[in-house]
């Protein structure tokens, strides 16, 4: 290409950056959540399942917002309310957890939302139990639901709260054995495991809430220490 045609591209492409970037230099502010989104399987079965820690943030998170979570369809269970003077939409998935894609599919097309403005919550099996990590985006961890959202939402840019749930001991080494996994995560924790899973719970609603009021920033650097 001749260098007068590379020069006036270059010159273009400097024009664009500067009509699209900030005139201050900030970053653009991300826009505001408006759909929270706890990860589970339905039914009262595997209510008690570490799998299912999302579910227990979406109860949480419905009582101390007055948005009850009453309204159910094919795909998931909602509520509709606003918290701020901003809509806001609790989900929880009917879908099993595989197949959680289903689910903010509709919802993200239901609701006009794009993925950034999505919350989700759900377990971590490379998280020791009890620990809460926020995070801007990321990918599926292994994490087979969050491979259906990802191909689903058709990105990975939206934020997260991770609850760790440990990973299964076998011969005293963790294990990736699919099928301890499995055992694992449909499993109830013993006692102590599950005052760890609820006292997180408790925590990643408190992360949840400061999402909405101060963003996902300032939350991460609140609840991602220690």
């Amino acid at each position: 290409m001749p260098f007068g045609l590379r020069r006036g591209a270059a010159k273009t492409e400097e024009l664009l950056a500067g009509l699209s970037a900030p005139s201050d230099g900030a970053v653009p502010a991300r826009p505001a959540i408006e759909l929270i989104v706890g990860l589970g399987n339905p039914g009262a079965a595997y209510a008690g399942n570490r799998h299912n820690v999302g579910f227990w943030v979406i109860n949480r998170l419905s009582k101390r917002l007055g948005i009850p979570v009453e309204k159910h369809n094919r795909t998931a269970s909602v509520g509709e309310g606003a918290y701020a003077g901003q809509r806001l939409v609790l989900a929880k998935p009917r879908t099993f957890m595989n197949e959680s894609g289903n689910a903010i599919r509709e919802l993200l097309r239901k609701y006009k939302l794009p993925a950034e403005q999505m919350l989700l919550i759900y377990d971590e099996l490379d998280l020791p139990v009890g620990r809460v990590r926020v995070r801007e985006s990321g990918g599926s961890g292994g994490q087979k639901g969050m491979k259906s959202i990802l191909a689903a939402a058709g990105t990975q840019e939206f934020p997260r709260i991770r609850i760790g749930i440990g990973r299964p001991v076998v011969g005293d080494k963790p294990s990736w054995d699919p099928e301890h996994v499995a055992d694992w995560v449909l499993g109830n924790p013993p006692a102590e495991q599950r005052r760890l899973l609820e006292a997180a719970a408790d925590t990643a609603a408190d992360a949840a809430i400061c999402c909405l009021e101060e963003g996902v920033t300032a939350a991460m650097n609140r609840f991602n220490g220690g």
